[in-house]
């Protein structure tokens, strides 16, 4: 679940913590294998923030989503993932609709296991996807892939932003900067924020033990503008345009990268 920017002080994990947070991670992994494999055509969505609670609760861990509520939010959220559908790109709230052979789906999961976080997203259509669509959700997840390479001990927040938006960008999709990556530990939102656009060689230097969400999410029209429904929450391309979302927790080491939440 992407945040706002915001400043604060930056939390360095032990190698045990990394440990417990991978544990986390796991479960956040487990969610959403979980709720991929229940996505078909036909579907509720709250049938699947049902799915998502029920391997929460099979892991004795529970969701920083339930009832969180930054300062952007009108009303606290009331699930446990966010489903997003076509244009659609954030923070959708599992409700009674059902999916759509052809729909475009994001989902974003978190867990909260002995007092560590951790968060992720996929995107993936229901039934196989058309050109435009697979070409969408294979650049956000090669922005992904290159952002989480950007996130090397002594490098900086700027190596991974701008990583991102040059994958994005040549892409030809739209990228918002309002919300992005984060910090992660023993609260879901954690500094430094990690925007998806920027320039190299600027902000935080990555240091062993910091541990972050790298999410990117593209626009199809190639705009940066969004529009937020009545709930709130919501976010939507401001052209109606399809969006994908796609999101690891990485831990920065000495040896390089590390996926929690793989």
């Amino acid at each position: 679940m992407p945040e706002e920017r915001w400043a604060g002080v930056v939390e360095i994990k032990t190698a045990g913590e990394i440990e417990a947070m991978r544990a986390a991670g796991q479960v956040v992994a487990q969610v959403l294998a979980a709720v991929r494999e229940q996505a078909v055509a036909g579907t509720r969505l709250s049938d699947l923030d049902a799915v998502a609670r029920s391997v929460l609760d099979s892991r004795g861990a529970c969701s920083p989503f339930l009832g969180y509520q930054p300062q952007f939010a009108p009303v606290p959220f009331p699930a446990v993932i966010c489903t997003s559908v076509n244009d659609a790109a954030l923070h959708g709230i599992p409700g009674r609709s059902r999916l759509a052979e052809g729909d475009l789906l994001s989902v974003d999961a978190g867990a909260v296991l002995d007092g560590w976080a951790g968060d992720a997203a996929i995107s993936f259509t229901i039934g196989p996807p058309g050109p435009s669509d697979a070409r969408l959700i294979a650049t956000a997840e090669a922005a992904l892939r290159a952002g989480i390479a950007a996130a090397a001990a002594g490098a900086r927040i700027g190596d991974i932003s701008a990583a991102i938006g040059a994958v994005g960008r040549a892409g030809g999709y739209g990228i918002c900067t309002e919300f992005g990556g984060h910090g992660v530990g023993r609260e879901m939102h954690e500094s430094p924020s990690v925007p998806n656009e920027g320039p190299a060689g600027r902000g935080l230097r990555l240091g062993p033990g910091l541990v972050i969400a790298i999410e990117p999410w593209f626009l199809a029209g190639g705009q940066d503008r969004y529009r937020v429904d009545d709930d709130g929450w919501t976010i939507r391309s401001a052209d109606g345009s399809r969006a994908a979302h796609v999101e690891h927790t990485v831990a920065v080491t000495e040896d390089g990268p590390v996926i929690l939440t793989a």
